[in-house]
């Protein structure tokens, strides 16, 4: 594996660490006396720093060693965590994304920044001003030094993943005064040494002030690549001692290991004053068994993105090859190949349905940066918000979790520049000082539902429908629902903004908003009252890349209409069609609205005497499709139309069947909406 692999994979690691870390921070925010949250964010910059010194990112392992030293007076109690600290950490956080993408800091504005911010730490931690400490008991001013027996034995391949076990011990002894014993038993003949394998393995005596947590922290980029060992063996600094270094050193000598047993037995025959509340087990089966457990303890691996679309891409190809199979068995009314055929199909589903699972993140992934976002925001605009989330562990495709990202940075920054008010007005009007942002979100069949929702100053529908005149974009004689004012707010350049400031109010961002939704298949929908506040809802396919779908022919033409929106078909005569009175008809005593689609999308041949009326969920009720005949489910592997065909609405894509035909794949929602504005059927 070449360097350039193992700086992408430490890059990979450090950003979960930074994002890990702002996470501790915004907990540590609200309780900053949470000694847990301070050694989450201790641990995390050690993890950089380690990680940094060893694949060379030195900018950045330096300066997470001042930050760390910061915080590392927090934990022995000789600071308190305050606004201060918390700001510029979190500015420190942002730094050492910079550092990751500019190692070399070839940009001056991230030179600049790295002085200014590395000043600005060290000012932090010369400065003993504060007087609200808090004692900390076992800081490093009352705890005594202890001495602990560290096991240390590498993988033979760990030197393909770029780590020298050396640095390993250097570091080790950078904590406290060190006795190391190197073991070279398990070095093979000469005739049989690999130059790339590790055959050595270590024994240490560490006497520290700092405390098992701190030492583990040493190994923590090998801790699945070595079995490991760190016991607490003596109470004191027994390295001192020089008889105990003369009898251990003569051990090592005299046998393969020393063993945490002799060393044991040694410090009580010395009476060294042994902390020997330890389990006396055989030393080897410990290690042993401690190897076992880590191995089962694995439950995830990291992935490339790259794979991942690769593995979809071919099970997209496999679902269509599936289709021509499943066409041809049935041509060739073979009764074993119908019977393999069946079961191919069944196999390709859940092949399919566990690539989805796979490719499939939580929505919590992006909640660090609307975390950030509201926290930084709020106090520039100097508004008290909090911002909290339901139903962050709702899944949605990779894909549209990154194309989703911004779209919700910007309606976050309507919210808070637009919606929530400063804290006076908000008692003024009997609310409660600090205001709310949510995100919520929830599955809703096969679609996700994203709802970001305000307690602010909502939306004047009459304030809309006024800049909309004035803007030409409806007229004076227009009739508008209060849903179809909302969405006046996506139309290009539309502001009820009266002051145009840095983060929003220039007619730029909602429209742009709603084509990236609609982009995804997607869908955003606005709700608002006065003083009540805001609640802006996107519903999201969870997929992209294959859908089970209805196959149905107008005319000559396939369409598929996704399974997910379909409720029930009517076989209904078109005589009976064609005469209705304002397109409504009642089904099973039930009134529908509905579109004949051989009409609304242009064709002039003869419709059949006989015709399907497909029943499809639309908002929050059932409109009817009308199809000249409906062929039966299908899985649908959606391909994109193309640059030439982007701006159309009606169209999701199309997709391949097993005959070589192309379908077009309809966006219901899109279509209703259309058709209903044309003929003013739904209202």
């Amino acid at each position: 594996m070449s360097i350039d692999k193992f700086k992408d994979k430490f890059k990979e690691e450090a950003s979960d660490n930074i994002n890990d870390l702002e996470n501790a921070l915004l907990e540590l925010e609200k309780n900053t006396t949470n000694k847990d949250l301070i050694e989450r964010v201790f641990r995390a910059m050690h993890s950089l720093k380690g990680g940094g010194a060893m694949f060379g990112f030195t900018a950045l392992s330096e300066f997470t060693h001042n930050l760390e030293t910061l915080y590392d007076k927090v934990r022995n109690g000789l600071k308190v965590i305050d606004r201060k600290i918390l700001d510029i950490t979190f500015e420190a956080a942002d730094h050492m994304k910079s550092l990751l993408a500019d190692e070399l800091m070839t940009n001056n504005e991230i030179k600049t920044k790295h002085k200014q911010l590395a000043a600005n730490i060290e000012s932090l931690i010369s400065d003993d001003t504060q007087t609200d400490v808090i004692p900390k008991s076992g800081s490093s001013s009352e705890s005594s030094i202890k001495t602990y027996y560290i096991y240390f034995e590498p993988n033979p391949d760990i030197f393909a993943n770029g780590t020298n076990p050396l640095y390993l011990i250097d570091e080790l002894n950078s904590l406290g005064n060190c006795k190391v014993f190197a073991h070279f038993n398990k070095i093979p003949p000469i005739d049989e040494i690999d130059i790339n394998k590790c055959y050595t393995y270590w024994e240490i005596l560490l006497a520290t002030s700092t405390d098992e947590n701190s030492i583990a922290d040493v190994f923590i980029f090998v801790e699945d690549q070595c079995k490991l060992e760190i016991d607490e063996v003596a109470d004191n600094d027994i390295t001192i001692h020089a008889d105990f270094i003369h009898a251990i050193t003569r051990l090592a000598i005299e046998k393969k290991d020393v063993g945490i047993v002799e060393i044991k037995n040694l410090i009580k025959k010395l009476k060294l004053n042994a902390n020997v509340a330890l389990a006396e087990l055989n030393e080897p089966e410990k290690r042993i068994e401690s190897s076992k457990v880590k191995e089962t303890t694995i439950s995830s691996i990291r992935v490339s993105s790259i794979k991942l679309d690769q593995m979809m891409n071919l099970v997209s190809e496999l679902v269509t090859t599936q289709a021509r199979l499943t066409l041809f068995a049935e041509k060739t009314n073979n009764t074993e190949l119908n019977a393999i055929v069946e079961n191919m199909q069944k196999l390709s589903r859940q092949i399919r349905d566990n690539a989805f699972d796979i490719v499939l993140i939580p929505i919590e992934t992006m909640l660090i940066r609307f975390q950030r976002l509201v926290r930084d925001l709020s106090q520039e605009l100097k508004k008290n918000v909090v911002f909290e989330a339901i139903g962050a562990e709702t899944e949605l495709d990779k894909t549209i979790i990154e194309t989703l990202t911004d779209p919700i940075l910007h309606i976050l920054r309507n919210c808070l520049d637009h919606g929530i008010e400063l804290p006076e007005v908000r008692k003024k009007l009997g609310k409660p000082e600090q205001g709310k942002i949510i995100l919520k979100s929830f599955y809703s069949g096969t679609n996700v539902h994203i709802q970001i929702i305000d307690d602010g100053a909502g939306i004047d529908p009459e304030k809309i429908r006024k800049k909309a005149i004035q803007k030409g974009i409806i007229s004076e004689n227009d009739e508008l629902s209060d849903t179809e004012i909302f969405d006046l707010v996506f139309m290009p350049g539309f502001s009820t903004a009266e002051n145009v400031t840095d983060v929003s109010g220039r007619g730029v961002g909602m429209d742009v908003v709603k084509r990236n939704i609609n982009e995804l298949r997607g869908d955003v929908v606005v709700d608002s009252e006065i003083n009540k506040g805001t609640t802006l809802t996107i519903r999201l396919p969870l997929t992209l890349s294959i859908i089970d779908g209805l196959l149905v022919r107008i005319d000559n033409d396939l369409y598929v209409i996704p399974l997910s929106v379909v409720n029930k078909i009517h076989v209904v005569d078109h005589d009976s069609i064609s005469s209705k009175f304002n397109n409504l008809i009642v089904l099973d005593g039930v009134q529908y609205s509905f579109f004949v689609l051989r009409n609304e999308l242009g064709y002039k041949s003869e419709p059949p005497k006989t015709e399907r009326l497909i029943l499809v969920s639309y908002e929050t009720g059932l409109v009817g499709l009308v199809v000249d005949e409906v062929f039966g489910e299908n899985q649908a592997v959606l391909k994109s139309l193309g640059k030439l065909y982007k701006n159309q609405a009606l169209i999701s894509g199309a997709t391949i069947l097993g005959d070589g035909t192309v379908a077009l794949v309809l966006d219901t929602n899109k279509m209703i909406k259309k058709f209903s504005k044309n003929s003013e059927i739904i209202n």
